[in-house]
Parts: C-alpha cells; sequence; structure tokens
C-alpha cells in the first residue's frame, strides 16, 4: 500500500475517533454538573479503620469543603474539561477499535481475531483503574494532603482541584493497562515471563520513579499510593504472560 493510501486511511481512522468524542462531548456537557459532584465527592469522603467487623467504613466530613474560583471564566472551562475527559472516557471502545483497524491490515489472519478482545479488555482495564483511583486512592490521597496541617484551613479552586484529580484518574487508567501491555508483548516475543521475574528489582525501582512522575504531589505517601497497585499490576502482568503468551516449541 503506498504511502498516500496509508495517509488517507489514517485520516479516516481519526476522523471517527474525533467525531465519537464530539458527539460523546454533547452529552457529558449537558450533564457536567453531575460530574463535578461527583468527582467532588473523595474531598469529603474519609475511610474510617476499626479492629472489629467491617473494619473499614465510609466517613463523610462533617463540614464538606466547598470549592471556589478565582476568575469568571474558571467554572465554565472546568466544566469543559470535565466533560471533554468524560467523552474521552466513553469514546475508548471506538478510538482503540479504530486503531485496530488502521493496523489489522499489517497483521496476520490469526492475530486479527483477538481485536474484540483487545478492545474489551483495554476499555475495561482503564475503568478498573478509573474505579481503584476514585474510591480508594482518591480519598486517602486527599484527606492526608488536606488535614496535613490542622492549623491550615485549604482554600481549594474547582480548576485546581479538578487538574489534580484528572491527573490521578488517568495515571491509574494508564497503569492499569500494564498487565495487558505485558502480555501483548510476551505475545509479541519482545520478552518473556522468565526475563520479567529475573528483573524484578529494577521493576520497583522503576515503579517508584514513575509514581514520582506520575503523581500531582511530592509526598511519599502518594507516591505509594501509587507505586503499590503499579508492583502489583506487574505481577499480574508476568503471571498472565506465563498463560497466555509465546508458548516455546517444546510448549505448544
Amino acid at each position: 500500500m503506498p504511502l498516500t493510501a496509508h495517509l488517507e486511511e489514517l485520516r479516516k481512522r481519526l476522523l471517527v475517533s474525533i467525531v465519537a468524542v464530539g458527539i460523546a462531548l454533547a452529552v457529558t456537557f449537558n450533564q457536567s454538573h453531575s460530574i463535578l459532584q461527583l468527582v467532588q465527592a473523595p474531598l469529603n469522603t474519609t475511610y474510617v479503620f476499626e479492629r472489629v467487623p467491617p473494619y473499614v467504613h465510609v466517613k463523610m466530613r462533617p463540614e464538606p469543603l466547598t470549592l471556589y474560583f478565582h476568575t469568571p471564566t474558571e467554572p465554565f472551562w472546568t466544566h469543559l474539561k470535565l466533560a471533554f475527559f468524560a467523552a474521552l472516557f466513553l469514546s475508548i471502545p471506538v478510538i482503540l477499535f479504530e486503531v485496530w483497524r488502521f493496523v489489522a491490515p499489517g497483521l496476520l489472519p490469526g492475530e486479527r481475531r483477538y481485536a474484540l478482545p483487545f478492545v474489551a479488555l483495554s476499555t475495561l482495564f482503564f475503568a478498573l483503574g478509573l474505579a481503584f483511583c476514585y474510591k480508594v486512592v482518591l480519598p486517602f490521597a486527599l484527606n492526608f494532603l488536606v488535614s496535613f496541617d490542622e492549623n491550615l484551613k485549604p482554600i481549594l479552586t474547582v480548576g485546581e482541584y479538578v487538574d489534580f484529580c484528572v491527573k490521578f484518574l488517568l495515571a491509574f487508567g494508564l497503569i492499569f493497562e500494564l498487565p495487558l501491555a505485558i502480555t501483548l508483548m510476551a505475545r509479541m516475543g519482545i520478552t518473556t515471563p522468565a526475563f520479567l521475574a529475573r528483573n524484578r528489582k529494577y521493576a520497583v525501582l522503576l515503579a517508584f520513579i514513575v509514581a514520582a512522575i506520575l503523581t500531582p504531589t511530592p509526598d511519599v505517601f502518594n507516591q505509594v499510593l501509587m507505586a503499590g497497585p503499579l508492583l502489583l499490576l506487574y505481577e499480574v502482568g508476568i503471571l498472565s504472560a506465563r498463560l497466555f503468551g509465546r508458548k516455546k516449541p517444546a510448549e505448544a
């Protein structure tokens, strides 16, 4: 296929993806107030640990924290930003499917049957990352940071708060793709489970480096919150690579 044909095919796939995001944006912007309430919920949620069942229960702040804004345009742009990221998430299946349609002609017939599992699993893992961050990481991180010094009272702007949450959510959404990425690399013969297990100590170091880069704040607490799941997902990826990776001739 000539280069012009590749570029034309790429243009078509990009156009479909952009249209999908645009349609989703029309829906999510109409619901942006509800989305903001969802994003604001972890700010006023804390977890209380006890020695008796159920051991952990959710507790709401007695005085909910209020979000403020500094400029007249900040609320509008914040709602638009939230709506865009929500639309991007809703469009992930379409975007991934278009990516697959672009690369599928260069794959063998036996490899093309992985299209549906690839799209479904990618979306599922990303959604799991968002859910884990929203339900576990954000409440812990926000409670730790906001209550770090009881002598100080927080004045949080809606724009900065949304940026903070979106960075955390996107980071965990991408991190939860790690087992799938490892499995694909093992399936393609780029790496092996034995190599990954043998270099586990470097993975630990890399996990904390990645956590330090992706975490919006420099404190160790939030870096551990991100590095811990990353290491667990690394182990899940090794197990998945052993089960579904490329087999040696003797094992095939």
